[in-house]
């Protein structure tokens, strides 16, 4: 047993040996080819030694996918012989051991076998043999596809079944693939493929089949061809039926608005084609339908406290409604604002602009008189004169020469020393300079009074 043991191990590893050493001499880049009708095809062969300093004999052998095997090329370093039969469709060139095929066709796919055998001139009577497979395929280059979709028209959900089928004019070995909205799809519940995936089968259709489909093919010599876009169009709904106001102050289902409001309600749904809207009133167990379409207009004067009301959706092709219910309350909600109210005794914008105009403008006047007409502002421009207006004799009314008594008066004026000491005085000394001013004015306009007196005396 012991020798049985040790003669298996030397003859793996003489094996092993063997084939790393091989396996350095030739190599095939690739072990599958795929080719495409009607052009050629090389199967090439990289040798890892100097074709001069050995001699090679080998064989090229074609096997069909139906296991038939046919010799194909039997060659040496100096000659090849090749099957009549492919003479016009093989081309081998001693020495290179690579193979080129001509004109692919559908009869060229399968099995290419290599043996070779080489035998070194410094090794005589040592063979070594390599031996390679490679598969070919022939395929034809995939067209555009087309999807055909039945039915064509619009269906309804959970209804109706779609049938999307996609076709290439040309192409083999085709591989299809769907997308919708450029999303792959996968095996569901209600998503059936053909084995091929070229046709999808969606049962039954729902909302969210809606959408935009493409199909996809290819196949090994092709790079993905898209199909143009179909539209799949579904009549669905009404989902998420929902009632909103931008007035008044929410909540759950309550809206609550001021007196006098006037408040505006959208009723929405999801729903293709769009829904047709009911508004209606409840009130004492009765019902009332107050308008149609998705805007209803409340005004809060004409309510009472509060108030019920309802919006129904319906659609007119899946015959499928929903109804939305809400309650309307009246109450002060202690903003002071009302966004739009129907009063009589309502104060119109203009006139609250005419107003503001008009105080603006007042105050702009009593600035002007008070900067312009301030007692302070007019004794300064008197007391600021020029010198020569200053010495410049004040008249007493006398001086026509009939009334001329003999009797003048004369004011003095303060000499230049004073008049620029006063001058810099502050706006504090300014009292005493009114009070000079206005003495000098009494004096000026009681001087005319004394004469008449003392005449009449």
């Amino acid at each position: 047993m012991e020798a049985t043991g040790g003669t298996l191990l030397y003859v793996c590893l003489v094996l092993i040996i063997f084939t790393e050493v091989s396996s350095k001499f030739i190599h095939m880049p690739s072990l599958v080819h795929h080719g495409i009708e009607g052009k050629s095809l090389l199967l090439p062969v990289e040798t890892y030694f100097q074709l001069d300093e050995a001699e090679i004999q080998g064989t090229w052998s074609h096997t069909t996918p139906s296991g038939i095997r046919t010799t194909l090329v039997t060659f040496t370093k100096e000659s090849a012989i090749t099957d009549m039969s492919y003479r016009n469709h093989l081309l081998f060139r001693e020495p290179n051991i690579s193979l080129l095929i001509h004109k692919l066709n559908h009869n060229h796919e399968g099995d290419y076998h290599l043996n070779l055998n080489i035998e070194f001139h410094n090794k005589t009577g040592q063979v070594i043999k390599e031996e390679r497979t490679v598969h070919v395929t022939v395929d034809v280059p995939v067209s555009t596809p087309v999807i055909d979709k039945n039915p064509s028209y619009a269906v309804v959900e959970d209804k109706a079944n779609v049938t999307l089928t996609c076709t290439v004019e040309r192409g083999t070995r085709v591989v299809f693939q769907w997308l919708r909205d450029n999303v792959a799809l996968g095996l569901s519940d209600r998503y059936h493929f053909s084995k091929n995936m070229s046709v999808l089968f969606i049962s039954p259709v729902r909302k969210q089949d809606k959408g935009t489909y493409r199909c996809v093919a290819s196949n090994p010599v092709s790079q993905s061809r898209y199909s143009r876009a179909v539209e799949l169009n579904i009549y669905y709904g009404p989902y998420n039926l929902e009632v909103n106001s931008g007035q008044g102050l929410r909540t759950g289902e309550v809206f609550t608005i001021n007196p006098g409001e006037l408040v505006f309600f959208e009723c929405q749904a999801d729903s293709n084609p769009p829904n047709s809207y009911v508004w209606i009133s409840k009130s004492r167990n009765t019902t009332q339908v107050i308008t149609e379409g998705p805007r209803l207009e409340v005004v809060s004067y004409r309510l009472a406290q509060a108030e019920e009301y309802l919006c129904r959706a319906f659609n007119n092709v899946t015959q499928k409604q929903d109804e939305a219910q809400f309650t309307l309350v009246v109450a002060s909600l202690g903003t002071g604002k009302e966004k739009h109210t129907r009063t009589d005794g309502s104060i119109s914008p203009l006139a609250v602009i005419a107003v503001c105009s008009l105080f603006i403008i007042g105050s702009m006047l009593l600035v002007f008189l008070r900067r312009t007409c301030h007692p302070k502002r007019v004794l300064m421009s008197i007391y600021n004169r020029p010198l020569s207006e200053q010495k410049r004799p004040h008249r007493s009314g006398h001086e026509d020469a009939t009334e001329d008594f003999g009797i003048y008066e004369f004011v003095s004026i303060p000499g230049k020393n004073e008049s620029a000491q006063a001058s810099c005085r502050s706006l504090a000394h300014l009292e005493s300079v009114q009070d000079m001013h206005t003495t000098i004015y009494d004096v000026i306009r009681q001087v005319p009074e004394t004469p008449s007196h003392s005449l009449l005396k």
